[in-house]
C-alpha cells in the first residue's frame, strides 16, 4: 500500500498559507498566494508537506517514503477543494414546471403563493421515502464531488414538519457517515409557513420552538440553526424567537437574509453572532456597517440571483468597505438547480465584477470560514484536511472562471484518497 501522495511538477499549486488565516477581508481578497513549479505531500488524510520542485524537499520525501504514489501534474494546477457553505441537496424530485413558469414572467413570490416554490418540493418530500431521499441525493453529492467540492453544508427545510424535517437531518447524517465529503447541517424548519399555518405563522413558530428543534437537538442531528428573514416569510421577531431557542441546544445560528428586500435580517443575524447571513441582494450602507462589527461571514449566492432574473447585491462596495466576502451555490430546485461551484466562480467575476483571486478566496477559505471549518479547510496548509483537486492542462488560474462551461477538473482527492470522478 502507498504511504502517501505525491502531486510533483505542478504548474501552479493555489492558495497556499505558511500561516494560516481563517479568512480573508477587504482588499486582501484581490491577493492570492501561489508557488509556481510546485510539488505537494499528502500523507495520513492530511497535507504534510508543499513547495517549489527545487527545494531538497522534495528529495526527503522520496527517500523516506519508497511506497509513495507520485502523480505528475505537470501543466496542470492544484486547487484546494471547494467548500460550498449554502446547499439544499436533500429534495425529492425537481421543480422544472416552474422553471417555465418565470419564462413566462411569474415572479418567485407570485409561484409561491399558489402552491409552488418550497411548498411544492414539502409535498414531493412528504411522499418520498427515507431511503429514496438518500438515492435521489446522493447522486448529486457524487456529481458535487466530481465538480471539485470538498465540503458542503446541507439544510433541511421541506419538510416543514417535526416527522419530514427529521427524515431530512437523518438523510443529511447518512451523507455524512457514508460519503468522503465533509458534510455541515443546518436545521431549516423555518423554510416558509406551511399551508394549514397560513393564517397563524406564530403557531408554526411555537411548534418549531416547541417540537422540532428539542428533537433535532436530543439526536444531534444538526450543526445549524437558519432562518427565512425576509418579506413573505418570517419577520424579525419569529427569527430572533427562533435563534434564542436553537441557541439552548447548542445550535450556532445562520440566516437567509435580504432576498426580497430589506428585511432586517443582516441586522438580526450579526445581533445574534450569526456565523453566516447569505443571499444579501439587499445590503445597504447600514447592513454594511453592521457586518463591518461583526464575526458574521457575508455569503453570496450569484446562482440563485441569475437564475431569479434578480438584482445583484453590492458586491464591490461591500469589498471596499473592508468586507469578506464567500460564495456558494445555493443548489436547490427552485431557484438554483446546480452545485457547481467552478460556475459559482464563473457568475462571481461575470455578474459581481470580482476578479478571480477574490473568486478562489471566496469559494475557499472564506466558505469554509462560513462552515466553521476554515481551520481545517479551504486552504493549502501544513496540517489541514487533503481536499484538493488536479486540473487538467491550463494556461492559468485565471482559466477557471474563464471557461464556465467546460470540465477542468482532472483527478479529486478527498481526505487523501483518489476519488473516482465516474463513480
Amino acid at each position: 500500500m502507498p504511504t502517501g501522495i505525491l502531486i510533483k511538477n505542478i504548474k501552479c499549486l493555489i492558495q497556499t498559507e505558511d500561516v494560516t488565516r481563517i479568512k480573508v477581508c477587504g482588499k486582501e481578497m484581490s491577493d492570492l498566494n501561489v508557488i509556481d513549479e510546485a510539488y505537494l505531500f499528502i500523507s495520513d488524510g492530511l497535507i504534510h508537506d508543499f513547495g517549489r520542485m527545487n527545494d531538497s524537499g522534495i528529495n526527503k520525501i522520496l527517500a523516506q517514503n519508497p511506497r509513495i504514489l507520485v502523480i505528475d501534474a505537470f501543466g496542470k494546477f492544484v486547487f484546494p477543494s471547494f467548500c460550498d457553505s449554502h446547499t439544499h441537496l436533500v429534495y425529492a424530485g425537481s421543480r422544472e414546471i416552474e422553471y417555465t413558469d418565470k419564462i413566462r414572467g411569474l415572479s418567485y413570490e407570485e409561484i409561491a403563493k399558489r402552491g409552488g416554490g418550497i411548498l411544492n418540493s414539502a409535498k414531493k418530500l412528504h411522499k418520498t421515502t427515507e431511503d429514496e431521499l438518500f438515492a435521489q441525493s446522493m447522486t448529486r453529492v457524487r456529481e458535487i464531488i466530481s465538480q471539485g467540492t470538498g465540503a458542503v453544508e446541507i439544510k433541511s427545510g421541506y419538510g416543514l414538519n417535526l416527522q419530514d424535517e427529521v427524515k431530512m437531518l437523518r438523510v443529511i447524517k447518512r451523507i455524512k457517515d457514508t460519503s468522503p465529503i465533509e458534510v455541515k447541517a443546518t436545521f431549516l424548519g423555518a423554510h416558509a409557513v406551511p399551508e394549514e399555518f397560513r393564517n397563524n405563522r406564530e403557531e408554526y413558530v411555537d411548534l418549531i420552538i416547541n417540537e422540532m428543534i428539542p428533537v433535532v437537538a436530543s439526536e444531534e442531528l444538526a450543526d445549524y440553526i437558519d432562518v427565512f428573514c425576509d418579506h413573505g416569510f418570517f419577520t424579525v421577531e419569529d427569527t430572533e424567537r427562533i435563534l434564542m431557542a436553537g441557541m439552548k441546544y447548542g445550535l450556532t445560528p445562520k440566516i437567509h437574509a435580504n432576498e426580497l428586500g430589506f428585511s432586517g435580517g443582516i441586522q438580526t443575524g450579526v445581533r445574534y453572532n450569526a456565523l453566516s447571513v447569505d443571499h444579501l441582494e439587499y445590503t445597504g450602507d447600514e447592513e454594511i456597517e453592521a457586518l463591518l462589527n461583526s464575526d458574521t461571514m457575508p455569503t453570496l449566492l450569484p446562482g440563485a440571483a441569475f437564475f431569479l432574473g434578480m438584482a445583484d447585491p453590492p458586491l464591490r462596495k461591500m469589498i471596499d468597505a473592508g468586507l469578506p466576502i464567500a460564495l456558494a451555490s445555493d443548489f436547490n430546485p427552485g431557484s438554483s438547480p446546480s452545485g457547481n461551484m467552478k460556475l459559482i466562480m464563473s457568475l462571481g467575476c461575470i455578474k459581481l465584477k470580482m476578479l478571480p483571486e477574490e473568486v478562489i478566496n471566496a469559494v475557499t477559505i472564506n466558505s469554509a470560514y462560513a462552515m466553521g471549518l476554515s481551520e481545517t479547510h479551504g486552504s493549502i496548509a501544513r496540517g489541514k484536511v487533503a481536499n484538493v483537486f488536479i486540473t487538467k492542462e491550463i494556461p492559468s488560474y485565471e482559466f477557471m472562471p474563464y471557461a464556465f462551461g467546460s470540465d477542468l477538473i482532472d483527478k479529486v482527492i478527498l481526505k487523501g484518497k483518489i476519488i473516482n470522478k465516474n463513480n
